[in-house]
């Protein structure tokens, strides 16, 4: 391989740049500068010509039985919640501990699962022009963490087109059904994985009810990996009734998955109950030595707190103190109700009603609860847009990986009019991120002052939720804004649909920015509008401070105590 020239004139190319950046070279010194630049380019030629490399602690083992994949059938597929089928173990589990051993996993559709096609949720000619889907050859560390752990991928799950998109209309293979009530958003990104989740919670909810069991819903799972940019975790719980953790920015490793933004891209956990939450928590979380969302405060693999266990042993010393009980479970728990999480534009009535009586359930289990204001939460919004949206392009452009991260392959085909007229009519937010990027990194337009200043309002938004939570243990507010939403009408504008697919992520995408922990838990049912006794669930999002999931662990576990939020009459 040989590096393509700048320019075959290297002494213009040098006096050009110098020119550009408002100097000149001196006669006597280019030479000088003329070798120098050929040794660099020597440097890259040399590397060049080695042999591709490939990090053994994300090559599967040679070992492995095997990788074989299949896109299912529709009838084997009645939710659209599948993308691949697969069955997936590791002959022997590496931890030693076999956590999730028997335990069936998806992964969302935008992680790297070596010899099973990776598609995004998009067409296969936006990731790699006119070829089929690209095969990764390596697995994102957390697929070779749960496979180390026992657990079998029985396949990847769908998501929406480019990930860009909190309900569940926009793949490429339609939309995924939520189990509850056919024709309604199952929420996104990670929509297959909180309807594959869901799945178990309906026929489990059927057979507590001596109801016919639901077998017209496919298959299930017991967990799955998800990613959340915006709320893709969280909100696809809150519409499935099921859980759904996005991690403290940094605790879990991103590496191989394909992100959006460092500064929001989290992975996490998400699953039918809490413990089994707080356990894939235990198996995915810590430092991975790739990722440079992973600062100094990440913990080292060995050091990783055993969240399950630790959530198994306080319930256990509180027990024994006969303080896990439905008038003191939540005692020494300080709770507040984050006011300004309430009036958002688009807040149903009746979730605010939901999510203020769910609140107020901690009291009854002896715990402190208070209002809360925050101011910047109002604004939060502004503060995710202007600092993702800065460089959100460049999930399009293929940027070069930074220093310390692992450098995979990206999916970045040009731009074009089918991909433009493509996109428009399935997700045209993934066309404004690209669009509205490239106009915010002029740097005329928006000079580096304007970057500082955004990047200073997001530690402004930071430092406020972090002196709230000074006061509160964690903060609670609403996480779908209403309990259930029809699919997108055909035919909407660019703008109407825009605001569809992502005006639900109002309470979800501060966190992303700010960082904080944020799990949401089914709270109770709330009645859907135009559908005649139709009721879908409703989440609650409990935040935490950084790097302290084992609270909202437990805070989750004692809400609980007084009965599971899908627990009341549905009808």
């Amino acid at each position: 391989m040989t590096l393509q020239r700048i320019d075959p004139a290297l002494v213009d190319a040098l006096r050009a740049i110098a020119k550009s950046r408002g100097f000149s070279l001196n006669a006597r010194d280019e030479s000088g500068y003329v070798a120098l630049t050929r040794n660099a380019q020597a440097s890259v030629e040399f590397l060049l010509n080695l042999p591709d490399y490939n990090d053994p602690r994300l090559v599967p083992p040679v070992d492995n039985q095997g990788r074989a994949y299949s896109r299912p059938k529709a009838s084997e597929n009645p939710l659209n919640a599948w993308s691949h089928k697969t069955n997936i173990t590791a002959s022997v589990p590496a931890d030693g501990l076999g956590l999730l051993m028997g335990r069936t996993i998806a992964i969302k559709d935008n992680m790297r699962v070596a010899g099973v096609p990776l598609t995004d949720g998009t067409q296969p000619f936006h990731l790699s022009e006119d070829k089929p889907y690209p095969i990764p050859q390596l697995d994102a560390t957390i697929v070779s963490r749960v496979l180390d752990a026992g657990a079998t991928i029985t396949g990847t799950s769908t998501c929406e087109n480019y990930c860009m998109s909190a309900m569940s209309c926009t793949s490429a293979t339609g939309p995924v059904q939520n189990p509850w009530l056919s024709g309604y958003t199952s929420g996104g990104s990670s929509s297959g994985n909180a309807a594959l989740l869901a799945i178990h919670a309906v026929q489990k909810w059927r057979e507590e009810r001596n109801l016919p069991p639901a077998n017209h819903l496919g298959e299930g799972v017991d967990l799955a990996l998800g990613a959340d940019q915006g709320g893709s975790i969280r909100l696809p719980a809150a519409y499935c009734g099921v859980y759904g953790l996005k991690p403290t920015l940094g605790l879990v490793p991103y590496t191989g998955i394909e992100g959006l933004h460092p500064l929001c891209d989290h992975a996490g956990p998400m699953a039918s109950s809490v413990r089994d939450t707080a356990l894939l928590l235990s198996v995915v979380a810590g430092y991975d030595g790739f990722d440079p969302r992973m600062t100094p405060e990440a913990p080292l693999r060995e050091r990783v707190p055993q969240y399950h266990a630790l959530l198994d042993d306080e319930i256990a010393a509180r027990t024994v103190a006969e303080t896990w009980s439905p008038t003191s479970a939540a005692k020494g728990l300080r709770v507040g109700i984050l006011q300004e999480s309430f009036d958002i534009p688009n807040l149903d009535p009746e979730v605010a009603s939901i999510i203020r009586t769910a609140a107020s359930r901690f009291a009854e289990l002896g715990g402190i609860v208070e209002e809360v204001s925050i101011p910047q939460h109002a604004y939060a919004p502004h503060t995710f847009s202007a600092a993702v949206g800065l460089h959100a392009a460049d999930t399009f452009l293929n940027p070069a990986p930074s220093a310390l991260s692992y450098p995979f392959s990206t999916a970045a085909p040009s731009q074009n009019q089918h991909w433009y007229d493509n996109l428009t009519a399935s997700n045209p937010q993934a066309v404004h991120i690209f669009l509205t990027g490239l106009y915010l990194q002029d740097r005329q337009r928006c000079p580096e002052s304007v970057r500082a200043k955004v990047l200073s309002h997001v530690h402004e938004l930071r430092a406020a939720y972090d002196e709230a939570l000074a006061r509160f243990d964690v903060l609670i507010t609403p996480a779908n804004p209403t309990p259930g939403v029809k699919h997108a009408e055909q035919g909407l504008g660019v703008r109407d649909k825009a605001d569809f697919l992502l005006s639900n992520t109002l309470n979800t995408c501060p966190f992303n920015v700010s960082g904080h922990p944020a799990l949401v838990i089914p709270v109770g049912w709330g009645a859907v509008k135009g559908e005649e006794d139709a009721q879908l669930p409703v989440g609650m999002q409990i935040v935490g401070r950084r790097w302290g999931e084992e609270t909202l662990f437990l805070a989750a576990a004692a809400w609980e105590v007084l009965g599971k939020g899908l627990d009341g009459v549905r009808t």
